[in-house]
């Protein structure tokens, strides 16, 4: 049998190789409807919902970048719309890292990438947050992308503000200065 010729199973063989619809893993989080997602129902054996940045956190990035807007603010305001509102000239996103129902869609990250790079194309500073693998962060580093390693970030719940345990990724800084 040549190195590039398909292997042939037999039947029962196949049928140990392949899991049973019991067996198979959970859907992944951005297979599942908004309100099935971790997002929605709590984080952990806490049920907690880590979304708040540091306040160290967000004081050092502040520092450098004097944020006059959030458009993902906790608690959001009643009618308020972060991916329809026009934004400020510094702004701080902490998305929602799930998905969310927005105007009857289903929305996750790639709709507030489109808005911070829309928001950006009109001379707007933003730094949005959001979690990725390490080595992602270093490729981008090394093509001279700007973004920072933030670390995990341990994220504060709205329940009682006190520090979950982390996403267990990093958290990148893209940082997209006015153009």
């Amino acid at each position: 049998m040549g190195m590039c010729e398909p292997v042939q199973f037999s039947q029962s063989c196949q049928e140990m190789l392949l899991p049973s619809i019991g067996d198979m893993p959970p859907k992944h989080q951005s297979q599942l409807r908004p309100n099935e997602n971790k997002f929605h129902r709590g984080n952990g054996d806490d049920g907690k919902h880590y979304w708040l940045t540091p306040p160290e956190l967000y004081a050092a990035l502040d520092e450098e970048f004097h944020f006059d807007f959030d458009p993902c603010p906790y608690p959001l305001p009643g009618g308020f719309d972060g991916l329809t509102c026009e934004w400020g000239r510094s702004n701080y996103v902490n998305p929602p890292f799930g998905s969310i129902i927005h105007q009857g869609r289903k929305k996750g990250p790639t709709a507030w990438v489109r808005k911070a790079i829309e928001e950006q194309s009109k001379g707007k500073r933003v730094v949005l947050v959001y979690p990725v693998d390490k080595w992602v962060l270093m490729l981008l580093k090394a093509i001279g992308t700007k973004v920072r390693n933030l670390g995990d970030v341990r994220w504060l719940s709205i329940e009682d503000r006190k520090p979950g345990k982390g996403t267990g990724r990093h958290i990148a800084a893209f940082i997209l200065e006015p153009k």
